[in-house]
């Protein structure tokens, strides 16, 4: 990678970085290719990327972002999962690290809080925004269901009634 191709990643990184509201910094220690590229399409499944960077250039990217509390993680063998979404990119982090035991997670950060491993972990259990909405979407729905249910009773019992006269009469 030449001068331009570096500074270039470095661009689009920092671009990233303010656009984005999670980081998460994991040691992919030993996985393969083929671990590696299934995490980035699990990643990318769930709406996140995965990126093995250069230490340097990802310090470079990161600095002037909300996410400078994670200069200090970048040390030794790192890569970076991010997501617009808060929970995306640390629950298939957390996924994948319950599965593979060689991918560590170092921290991450939301926003300009920096959490550790365990913090990364208690972010990955709460609902990820479709989650939120489809369960307030649910709750909005079952008053009305509830509704339907009530007011068709009585007509459908009031029915039954008469069909059970017209039914009586017809056998007498």
């Amino acid at each position: 990678m030449d001068r331009a191709e570096k500074q270039q990643l470095v661009s689009d990184l920092h671009q990233t970085f303010q656009d984005v509201s999670t980081v998460v910094v994991t040691r992919p220690n030993g996985l393969t290719v083929a671990e590696v590229n299934d995490l980035r399409r699990q990643m990318y499944d769930a709406g996140a990327r995965y990126k093995v960077a250069k230490n340097t250039l990802a310090r470079l990217a990161l600095d002037g972002t909300q996410f400078e509390g994670l200069l200090p993680m970048m040390e030794g063998q790192t890569a970076l999962a991010w997501s617009d979404d808060p929970v995306s990119a640390a629950k298939t982090v957390v996924e994948y690290a319950n599965k593979n035991k060689k991918l560590e997670i170092l921290g991450g950060a939301y926003g300009e809080k920096v959490l550790d491993a365990s913090g990364v972990e208690e972010l990955a259990k709460t609902p990820s925004l479709d989650e939120s909405r489809a369960t307030i979407v649910g709750l909005l729905q079952t008053p009305a269901q509830r509704v339907v249910t009530v007011t068709q009773a009585p007509a459908s019992q009031i029915a039954r009634v008469l069909q059970a006269y017209a039914d009586k009469d017809e056998a007498a």
